[in-house]
């Protein structure tokens, strides 16, 4: 590029930087990603590097944050509120740490102490006399924005200095008296728990949900009515001391952050203080596999020269100091373009969509698909195909799609319309009032067959004893297993080409025993009862307890398919989706198929479940649904206890339930439950009832 159109280009990328600094400290809506902004930031330094001679006091690199809003009155800083240069990466530091130790050769003897650079909202806190007088916002480094009756509310911010009378002596042991006039700088910010528990009250409540915890703290701060603030779950961490008059403050950083907490300032309990900076280089790498473990979203970790006067004599590079450097982890959230939507269909019939990414890194990975969670994420954050994402990837978990940048769209954005039709089969799909997702009922389907040949076998279904899955998997791609019924029409040899050839060599029976048996365990599951056979079909919502029952109140297949939904919900535990479920399950001309292949197979029992004993007990009269794992129960275990006490074990929630057994993973019935006002309890009080 020659110079007059670098310069060209020089002065459109300043103009950039401005307009997303403005979206982002101002609106609090930022159009690009914090790796996206820093490219841009780092390609102006670079220009600005080769030739001096074009920078003017108007270039992003010359402030420290972005203008005020005019919704609030101005603060002046006593002090400058400044941001720090970044490091992308080990090296990165070692320059840095090699460029100040040139300036003064007291850094190479110097302690570092590094701290978590947390993803939030940068406030500056006044205190006179010990009592909270004003808070600001960092503004542009300069000026801030006066927010201090929102600030109030935040109940991390003490609202008096010292918390704890005559507060211990810190550092070299000697009594520090509290400055008459102090100035300190935190982060405002919303713990990832709290975010997401946010985002579910507003989705209960049908409001707008919020993309990341930054923006929504940010947002909440600069609220005109405090009470909107008050009700968000902001909290705080005070890394600096900014200005005082009047009193001793720590020439440590480290001893800083104990005398901050000592006066009842929250502050990070992960800062640790090394004394080479090789060992502060590996601790702050060590935290970009470790961020998780954070409660709070941080971007990087900030290291720090402990001595503050030694940092403070180094002087800035611009307007960045040069006593700390900002280690920046790779980014975990991007912006890029949502080519289109797919659907894929999972092995137990939900249909689940997937974004089809323009391919962009997060993390040190390219990622070209990301998950959208199901149909009403899509419709609830408006995400539509051709629109520009914010993507992110946490960990090893599956990239997933935060939410649109609305305002980049063109007009030309389409909402997505979730398909009427399986995409594996072409069979219609079926979606229940009060659920999520969306399934193919299709038995023969032949994106989930795998799973329902496993369910159809399993032992609480036919007790078809060594039809492993690995078996299961050969015989759907040989073709011989095209729907459950097909198993009945198996044959020896059939059998022998699935065993593996690992199977023939680790196996403890020969090949010709296990099809065998196999063949036996086949033969024998023809005469299993209706309850078992109504379990195997894998109908959406209908479980052990549930089959037994209808087994009771209609002792045949026939009678079974031939009920209306108003017959099916005066089977105890069987609401108005179940029974929806059944009869649409019997309608489907596929399934009516696989039950024509299954009577010609002679696998068709009449005859009510066998019934056990009503035992009286603590429990009789109540009706219990188990979701999630308990503690010491199995699912059989906890049965057994219920209904050895007299009472019931039902499979789905409804306002007739008596109690929810409550274990860890709860599945929809939890939120079915509260919905509906159903107690809650846990294993310890279901005991309780049972033995008390």
């Amino acid at each position: 590029m020659d110079e007059k159109n670098l310069q060209q280009h020089y002065e459109e990328l300043k103009q950039q930087i401005h307009f997303h600094n403005h979206r982002y400290h101002v609106l609090d809506a930022p159009l690009i990603s914090d790796l996206e902004y820093d490219k841009l930031v780092i390609e102006l330094r670079q220009i600005e590097a080769g030739h001096p001679d074009w920078v003017t006091p108007d270039s992003p690199t010359q402030r420290a944050g972005a203008e005020v809003s005019e919704k609030f009155e101005k603060v002046r800083h006593p002090r400058p509120i400044l941001s720090l240069a970044n490091a992308f990466g080990a090296e990165d530091a070692r320059a840095w740490y090699e460029r100040v130790r040139k300036l003064d050769d007291r850094v190479e003897k110097a302690s570092f102490v590094v701290e978590p650079k947390i993803d939030g909202l940068s406030v500056v806190l006044h205190y006179r006399d010990g009592v909270f007088a004003q808070g600001a916002t960092r503004g542009d480094g300069e000026i801030g924005e006066d927010i201090t009756a929102n600030l109030r509310t935040v109940k991390a911010i003490p609202l008096k200095i010292p918390l704890i009378p005559n507060p211990p002596p810190v550092g070299r042991g000697e009594e520090i008296r509290v400055p008459v006039y102090l100035v300190v700088r935190g982060e405002i910010f919303i713990p990832v728990k709290d975010f997401e528990k946010l985002n579910e009250r507003l989705e209960e409540n049908g409001e707008k949900t919020y993309l990341n915890p930054r923006n929504t703290a940010a947002g909440s701060l600069r609220q005109l009515d405090p009470s909107i603030t008050a009700a968000r779950p902001l909290t705080l961490l005070v890394y600096q001391v900014v200005y005082s008059e009047g009193g001793e403050v720590p020439a440590s950083q480290w001893e800083l952050l104990q005398w901050l907490k000592r006066l009842g300032f929250p502050v990070t309990d992960v800062a640790q203080r090394f004394e080479n900076i090789e060992s502060a280089i590996a601790f702050t790498v060590s935290w970009d596999k470790r961020r998780d473990e954070l409660s709070y979203e941080a971007d990087g970790m900030v290291i720090k020269i402990d001595d503050l006067d030694l940092a403070g004599e180094l002087g800035f590079v611009g307007k960045d100091p040069r006593g700390a450097i900002a280690f920046k982890f790779p980014a975990r959230e991007v912006t890029t373009k949502l080519l289109g939507i797919e659907v894929e269909v999972g092995r137990t019939g939900v249909l689940t969509p997937k974004a089809v990414l323009e391919a962009v890194e997060i993390n040190g990975v390219i990622v070209k698909n990301a998950t959208l969670h199901n149909f009403d994420y899509i419709a609830e954050k408006d995400i539509r195909p051709g629109d520009r994402v914010l993507v992110k990837r946490a960990g090893e978990v599956i990239p997933y799609v935060i939410g649109p940048v609305v305002d980049l769209r063109t007009g030309l954005e389409k909402p997505f319309t979730p398909p009427l039709t399986c995409p594996a089969c072409g069979q219609p799909v079926e979606h229940f009032e009060g659920e999520v997702a969306c399934y193919c009922v299709n038995a023969a389907c032949p994106a989930q067959l795998v799973r329902n040949v496993e369910h159809f076998v399993s032992r609480g279904s036919m007790d078809i004893t060594g039809l492993g899955i690995k078996i299961v998997e050969k015989l759907i791609e040989a073709g011989l297993v095209k729907d459950v019924a097909d198993i009945y029409t198996l044959k020896r040899e059939d059998i022998l080409e699935a065993v593996t050839k690992k199977d023939r060599k680790t196996g403890k029976e020969p090949p010709g025993k296990i099809a065998d048996n196999l063949l036996a365990a086949i033969d024998t599951s023809r005469g299993q009862p209706l309850n078992r056979v109504i379990t195997a079909l894998g109908i959406h919502g209908v479980g052990e307890v549930s089959a037994a029952d209808l087994s009771r109140a209609f002792p045949s297949l026939d009678l079974l398919r031939a009920a209306s939904a108003d017959q099916l919900q005066k089977v105890d535990g069987v609401g108005p989706n179940i029974a929806e479920a059944i009869v649409d399950w019997f309608s489907r001309e596929r399934n009516q198929k696989v039950l024509e292949k299954l009577e010609a197979a002679g696998v068709w029992p009449v005859g009510a479940a066998h019934t056990s004993p009503e035992r009286e007990g603590l429990l009789s009269g109540m009706t219990f649904v188990v979701t999630g794992t308990l503690p010491t129960f199995s699912r059989e275990g906890v049965k057994e206890f219920i209904e050895s006490h007299g009472g019931k074990v039902i499979d789905s929630v409804s306002k007739k339930t008596s109690y929810l057994v409550l274990g860890e993973a709860p599945g929809s019935k939890y939120q079915k439950a509260q919905e509906l006002g159903v107690k809650v309890i846990g294993e310890e009080e279901l005991k309780k009832l049972g033995l008390e």
